[in-house]
């Protein structure tokens, strides 16, 4: 005779928004001085976390976080990955290769963040590459077998995250990544900036379409004049 599995001995579904507290962790970001690198640093900063800025000039590093002010740091980008215990990835596509082969050593056993776009541009606007690995992100997880990687902070405007006027930034950051763990840190870290909220997107191989979906946003912007995000509907937290 068979009989139905009851609720009472089917494993327990972790509850997707319990998520880990996150506030002592410090974050690294590489490409601290690029525009969306420096957004990320001051909303990060603004929240309260502990956030070193990377660059390949300790110099630049040291004073961009100079001006961003409390609770930044500047170094070269191999000190920031040794001191940081999650960094983020935001340095543009064409140095992403060799800025990751030349940090594995330190990236091992580090959460990795990659937040690049793959993106061309003609006179036709902005349109998307596809990288050998499929993603930057898988590109990432190829070049640091060591590392954890995930990818986030795609869809983000540069401008608004620099805004200091702005008290919240309205949108949602799409999470991907192999582990349950690492997108839920990284789900809390986005859950930090005030108005965003982190929102699982799946593994690393469906990458290439989050990545990819910038370039739809860059004409979206061009003709609206705006900085748009992205909100997940029917996802209630």
């Amino acid at each position: 005779m068979t009989t139905a599995t009851t609720a009472s001995n089917s494993p327990a579904r972790k509850d997707p928004w319990d998520l880990p507290d996150v506030s002592d962790l410090v974050v690294g970001v590489l490409g601290g001085t690029g525009d969306q690198g420096r957004g990320l640093a001051y909303r990060f900063a603004r929240a309260g976390q502990k956030v070193i800025i990377g660059s390949r000039s300790a110099e630049r590093a040291e004073a961009a976080a100079a001006e961003l002010g409390r609770g930044v740091e500047g170094a070269d980008n191999a000190e920031c990955a040794r001191r940081s215990d999650v960094v983020i990835v935001a340095v543009p596509w064409d140095g992403h290769r060799a800025t990751l082969e030349s940090l594995r050593e330190e990236l091992a056993g580090k959460l990795v963040v990659d937040c690049v776009n793959p993106l061309g541009f003609d006179k036709k606007g902005a349109y998307a590459l596809k990288p050998e690995e499929g993603s930057a992100a898988e590109q990432a997880a190829a070049l640091l077998p060591e590392s954890r990687v995930a990818a986030a902070f795609h869809h983000l405007s540069a401008v608004l995250l620099q805004d200091e006027t702005l008290e919240a930034i309205d949108t949602d950051v799409m999470v991907l990544g192999e582990s349950r763990a690492d997108t839920d840190v990284v789900q809390a870290l986005a859950g930090r900036i005030t108005g965003m909220r982190g929102v699982y997107a799946g593994r690393l191989r469906n990458a290439h379409q989050v990545e990819s979906l910038v370039a739809n946003l860059i004409s979206v912007n061009r003709r609206y004049q705006a900085h748009a995000g992205l909100r997940v509907t029917d996802v209630q937290k």
